[in-house]
């Protein structure tokens, strides 16, 4: 996985976390994507350091905007290319999984051009 890749995984989850729980901590990240503690512990550090998150000290993990920018940008990414390879009549959990790996690659012109070119349901 490349250093941007896990570092957009990694704000995704947290902008999804933090749809669904009061407040988000390491150990929810870890239990969200089977990552052991202090891998995600390394990972928020960075994280921190590039400010795209800031950490409490009760440890709830909230982003920054840069944080947030990047994170709605991957996750629009993910939910319109798993409903669009649905709508191909692919299954969900590999539509999800294909669109988890081109929502990291794809340029945001392309992006762009497929997301202005289909209407989806």
């Amino acid at each position: 996985m490349k250093s941007n890749e896990s570092l957009e995984n990694y704000l995704e989850t947290i902008l999804v976390l933090s749809k669904k729980l009061p407040v988000v901590r390491s150990v929810d990240i870890a239990n969200e994507l089977g990552f052991k503690k202090p891998s995600v512990s390394i990972a928020m550090k960075n994280l921190k350091e590039k400010k795209y998150i800031t950490v409490m000290e009760q440890g709830y993990i909230f982003l920054t905007d840069s944080g947030r920018e990047i994170a709605e940008m991957i996750y629009e990414r993910h939910e319109f290319l798993t409903k669009w390879l649905v709508s191909l009549g692919v299954d969900e959990k590999t539509a999800s999984e294909d669109a988890c790996r081109i929502e990291h690659d794809i340029s945001k012109e392309s992006f762009r051009a497929i997301k202005n070119s289909i209407t989806l349901k």
